[in-house]
């Protein structure tokens, strides 16, 4: 009698276990098929592995970028590259797209927020991040760098981009394509944080343009609110024809630590192909706590933000909202959180509604960016 009341015990101990782990497995968030790109190397000159960015050259071949964060330095370090040819189960041990200990001339250059853009119709990968001389301590002085691979991310050659604009340069988005008078023109959002180092400088939104991702020049301001510091914009299809819409990450503009009081993104509109902007207004249901969202289309019409919903600098979980066309946006959704930290997505469009994710993750909720993060997800389910 007692043996059978041990074996029962036992196995109701085993389903107690088997459901836990699936609930975990559920509780993890709504991206399925999550597995880690790369990993902090231990005892290293490195402290993070942070804002990976991804791309699509074919069926199952992805390519992801990242950066690796020297020690001592708030944001800067070397830029890195992995391949997935078998749609993300495994990926290749990393290459380095820019090395800090390699000169450039007479000076050395650390560099940041790597981002990946495929031309439409082209085979040619570029790679855009910024770089900045490597005795600074952060990137906020940093300038646009480029390289570009024809090999599917093997090998990189770096670009010297005319960039004809004076000041620094942040950003952390893909350009985006508009058609104008039959000529395609890319843009991308960047900012400056001049007011940091210089009471006499500012912290602006804008945005890029160029015919040929090499020769950039200025396109246009966000307008803004006096208080609000608007920076790390994501360029996207607007919800009418022809409308552009950029999405912000938000804090105060004379406290770039603190929040705003009501914790929102910011949002533009330009019907110009990105010349002129509207004054950006709160979007009253995409949170925002000076982190950077993703913001994007699919196929189908449908937007989606993905953010934290943390205090600002938390950064544990991610959540998203969806918007239907002509609809509100939903209630939040769970993304990924596996009791760790998360920050800076970025998704691309693998098929209609379904979207191939990046993100910079940890292991535990002490530590911040030590794993890069790679995962589907469906929003046709």
């Amino acid at each position: 009698m007692k043996k059978s009341i041990i074996i029962l015990f036992v196995m109701l101990a085993s389903i107690q276990a088997l459901t836990i782990n699936i609930v975990n497995g559920q509780g993890t968030g709504d991206v399925r098929d999550v597995v880690t790109v790369d990993v902090l190397p231990p005892n290293s000159i490195y402290h993070r592995i942070w804002q990976p960015y991804i791309a699509k050259l074919g069926k199952d071949h992805y390519v992801a970028a990242y950066g690796l964060q020297l020690r001592g330095k708030t944001d800067m370090g070397d830029m890195l590259c992995s391949i997935t040819k078998d749609g993300g189960k495994t990926w290749s041990p990393p290459t380095k797209i820019f090395d800090h200990t390699i000169p450039d001339g007479s000076q050395r250059f650390a560099y940041a927020n790597a981002v990946l853009f495929l031309p439409e119709g082209h085979k040619t990968l570029w790679f855009f991040g910024m770089r900045c001389p490597v005795a600074h301590r952060n990137s906020e002085e940093s300038e646009l760098v480029a390289a570009y691979s024809c090999d599917g991310g093997v090998s990189w050659t770096p670009v010297e981009l005319n960039v004809n604009h004076i000041g620094p340069i942040i950003t952390c988005a893909h350009p985006v394509a508009v058609m104008e008078n039959g000529v395609r023109k890319y843009l991308i959002a960047a900012h400056r944080n001049t007011l940091q180092k210089d009471p006499t400088g500012d912290r602006e939104q804008f945005v890029l343009e160029s015919y040929d991702l090499i020769n950039w020049e200025l396109a246009g301001y966000i307008p803004r609110p006096a208080e609000v510091w608007l920076h790390e914009g994501v360029i996207d299809e607007g919800d009418n024809k022809g409308e552009l819409k950029m999405v912000m990450r938000t804090a105060q503009y004379f406290s770039e630590r603190k929040a705003l009081p009501v914790p929102r993104a910011y949002s533009s509109i330009s019907k110009d192909n990105g010349k002129t902007w509207s004054v950006a207004v709160e979007e009253p249901a995409l949170w925002n706590t000076a982190s950077k969202g993703f913001y994007g289309k699919d196929s189908k019409g449908r937007h989606i933000y993905v953010y934290n919903d943390d205090e600002r600098s938390v950064r544990r979980g991610l959540y998203y909202v969806t918007k239907e066309p002509g609809k509100e946006w939903s209630k939040p959704s769970l993304f990924y959180w596996d009791k760790n930290c998360n920050s800076y997505p970025t998704l691309i469009e693998k098929e209609p509604g379904v979207f191939l994710c990046i993100w910079d993750s940890s292991e535990n909720l002490d530590t911040k960016r030590t794993a890069i993060r790679f995962g589907i997800l469906d929003l046709n389910k």
